[in-house]
């Protein structure tokens, strides 16, 4: 539950009256009507109500078919991730002292926590030698160009290691559910896609590629979350807004992102995230276990958990 008085001075309810008042200035996009089916009932709810109906509140975290039934303790999740910290320091020193590139690409349903997780990796380390690339839309110029070639100017050199904050498969997923693409498109993408990924891994960049998947209802539980605090409403997008009533046509684009792009040589982890804290630190582990730098400690890494990880072909939520 987050508490709005500490920070802002306002509790939820008084925020809400702030929010419609400024809606014209901040250009707050209008919210949608969501309605949900939720064992056999049918739950219409409006984003800008005050509180969260209690069907999703309380389903919220097992949607998705989620395998734990609550959170990661705060306390073992603050000191598995700094184990995991310090070994990513030694990855990076042994990164610089052998010219080896890391790449990871970080894909998911919007707010499945892509962000958090990308900061929980470059928390700890040198900012000139581990980059995010979080590109914009792209320009009239970068338009007519080679699809991927506004993201190959953002690989690693030697030494680097870059993480993106979405990336070319924004092809695979917003622009074919949005219309910002044809369907042609669409389908070159994916018929290119593999090889071009073959081509990352044979100039010997070490490739990883995240899906941060997380349910319905969590879904719903932190688009609220964001619309209803001041200090993070910018994180909802208008196209966070449209995509509420396209939650079926983002599974189908998913399903078949998964079933075209995952690879021998590519192959997408799907991380299971309505717990965060799970999620980031699988993330790092999954890496590290990949990985054989200098002063490796396989111990303090620890073990992935295989409920939270899977692979592109065992998932199914």
């Amino acid at each position: 539950m987050l508490i709005f008085g500490t920070n802002s001075g306002y509790n939820r309810l008084e925020y809400s009256l702030v929010l419609e008042k400024d809606r014209s200035h901040m250009k707050i996009p209008e919210a949608p009507e969501i309605t949900l089916d939720i064992d056999g009932s049918e739950v219409r709810f409006d984003l800008d109500e005050a509180e969260l109906p209690a069907a999703i509140e309380s389903r919220a975290f097992s949607s998705g078919n989620y395998p734990h039934k609550k959170r990661l303790k705060r306390s073992v999740y603050e000191k598995e991730l700094e184990a995991l910290q310090e070994e990513l320091v030694k990855l990076q020193y042994w990164l610089q002292e052998t010219g080896e590139r890391v790449m990871i690409v970080f894909e998911g349903r919007d707010s499945a926590g892509k962000g958090g997780t990308i900061s929980r990796f470059r928390q700890f380390l040198n900012p000139r030698h581990v980059r995010v690339a979080a590109l914009p839309k792209p320009s009239d110029v970068e338009q007519g160009q080679w699809y991927f070639q506004r993201y190959v100017a953002h690989f690693p050199t030697a030494g680097e290691m870059v993480l993106f904050d979405r990336s070319w498969y924004n092809r695979a997923g917003v622009e074919p559910v949005m219309g910002f693409c044809t369907p042609e498109q669409h389908e070159k993408f994916l018929e290119d896609v593999p090889e071009f990924e073959h081509m990352i891994v044979r100039e010997g960049i070490h490739f990883f590629k995240f899906w941060l998947n997380i349910g319905r209802e969590m879904q719903i539980k932190r688009f609220h979350d964001r619309r209803h605090d001041p200090l993070k409403i910018w994180k909802l997008s208008p196209i966070d807004i449209k995509a509420l009533s396209k939650w079926d046509d983002y599974t189908r684009a998913r399903d078949l992102m998964l079933a075209k792009t995952s690879t021998d040589h590519a192959p997408w982890t799907v991380l299971r995230a309505n717990d965060k804290r799970r999620a980031r630190i699988n993330a790092i582990r999954k890496v590290l276990l990949a990985l054989d730098y200098d002063g490796k400690d396989a111990d303090r890494i620890g073990e992935i958990d295989r409920q939270v990880v899977r692979d592109a072909d065992q998932f199914a939520d």
